[in-house]
């Protein structure tokens, strides 16, 4: 048998597997990865967080309207400064329910990327690399998984919610890395039901029979990514069967928490996450578009940051209440900044040089500022964070090796955070 009838007919069995099962597969193959074997890491420590809230900003969130707001002058427009409960932690006025939480929150304001367009902001962030065309890298909760396995056996390590197309997922890890996709929250899991038209003895037959015809496959080409493949449909027949499917039913939450988070899908995604990671899923992001403000910004950013300022203080607050916030990092993320400058349509533009991320609870200090920028926002003056320094910093939360070095297909050498340190000075 050729390499293109071998490749058919696994497009076949997959899609045959899928109809006799009822389910959908998660995800697509992707390479193989393998370890260096070089020994421990040097740069790993003891874990401070057990799992990750990531939350990302999608389209270029303005630090200058948000969590870096400076004195008046023209450069801020009517955006004016908010005091909080810590001496020196400033925040805008759209956002006056995180300045209530300013003691949980370490604001990193010297962020700064090579990166100044959406899409390779968004990866760059998510990855700690450029965008090749020859390779796709690995995201962090895949990196997570990878080194730490899974806490719950039952369900997803690794959950995506909202609406992004473009996120790297499992890179050229086993696609069984990769995190599922919700992209309505209060939707929960779809394709996950057992189909209408079958029993459990049914089920069970053509579950049986899918795996008779894939096993030639499976035992010709004795692979990872292959048996990664097969893997993803125990996974999901164990989730089908396993009582912990009831940790993605927001119905189960009381109506009043519904609307602390906020109606909406990023309010709803955060609820869920908490929920997710309270029942073993080590990480969790929630993306929250729409910060793109070429075009009024001084209109847009209030409306997402009111969405924002909701949905993160209910979530800090909910964590501390269940005795979660200490060991579960709460990160805040963007691919870049705005500018300074406001344009002839009332908005900012794209701003690498300088823009802030955040970081709470997981070990985190709260209460702090780190780095400063100019009096205009516009570059960093003072202890100036790389994108892989700040992923670097969410692995060493996590005691991930940060030097533990492993190989793509193309057996080229990656680790987590690229050569990105952590910043050790914002742990407790």
């Amino acid at each position: 048998m050729n390499i293109d009838s071998d490749l058919s007919r696994r497009h076949f069995v997959s899609r045959a597997a899928n109809a006799f099962l009822g389910v959908s597969a998660l995800s697509g193959l992707s390479g193989i990865a393998r370890a260096a074997g070089a020994g421990a890491s040097s740069l790993r420590q003891d874990a401070t967080a057990k799992r990750v809230i990531y939350l990302y900003m999608s389209g270029g969130m303005s630090h200058l309207d948000t969590f870096d707001p400076k004195p008046k002058g023209e450069w801020m427009g009517p955006t004016k400064q908010v005091r909080t409960k810590v001496d020196g932690l400033v925040v805008s006025d759209n956002l006056p329910l995180m300045a209530r939480q300013a003691d949980k929150l370490a604001v990193v304001n010297s962020l700064t990327s090579t990166q100044g367009a959406h899409k390779q902001g968004n990866y760059f962030m998510h990855t700690s690399y450029e965008i090749r065309s020859s390779i796709r890298h690995p995201a962090m909760g895949a990196w997570m998984q990878k080194f730490n396995g899974k806490t719950n056996p039952e369900i997803p390590a690794n959950v995506m919610i909202g609406n992004d197309s473009s996120h790297p997922g499992a890179g050229f890890f086993e696609s069984s890395l990769s995190p599922i996709m919700i992209r309505n929250p209060e939707g929960g899991l779809q394709n996950i039901r057992m189909h209408a038209s079958l029993n459990e003895d049914r089920f069970d037959f053509h579950r049986d029979l899918a795996m008779q015809l894939d096993a030639p496959f499976v035992e010709k080409y004795d692979q990872k990514n292959v048996r990664a493949y097969t893997d993803m449909y125990e996974d999901a027949v164990k989730l089908m069967r396993s009582k912990d499917l009831a940790a993605f039913d927001l119905s189960q939450e009381p109506d009043g928490l519904k609307e602390r988070y906020g109606r909406n899908p990023f309010g709803q995604g955060c609820l869920l996450a908490r929920r997710l990671v309270e029942n073993g899923v080590n990480f969790v992001e929630v993306t929250l578009g729409g910060w793109d403000t070429h075009n009024s910004n001084f209109v847009n950013v209030p409306d997402k940051a009111e969405t924002l300022d909701l949905a993160l203080s209910t979530l800090l607050v909910d964590l501390e209440r269940r005795g979660m916030l200490d060991d579960t990092l709460v990160v805040l993320a963007t691919e870049f900044g705005r500018t300074p400058e406001i344009n002839a349509n009332e908005g900012r533009d794209h701003h690498p040089q300088a823009f802030t991320g955040l970081m709470a609870g997981g070990g985190i200090k709260g209460g702090q500022v780190y780095g400063k920028t100019d009096e205009r926002g516009s570059k960093v003056v003072e202890n100036a964070i790389t994108v892989p320094d700040f992923n670097a910093t969410i692995g060493y939360a996590l005691g991930l090796p940060l030097d533990q070095v492993l190989y793509s297909p193309s057996m080229r050498p990656f680790t987590l955070a690229a050569k990105g340190k952590p910043m050790v000075d914002l742990f407790s």
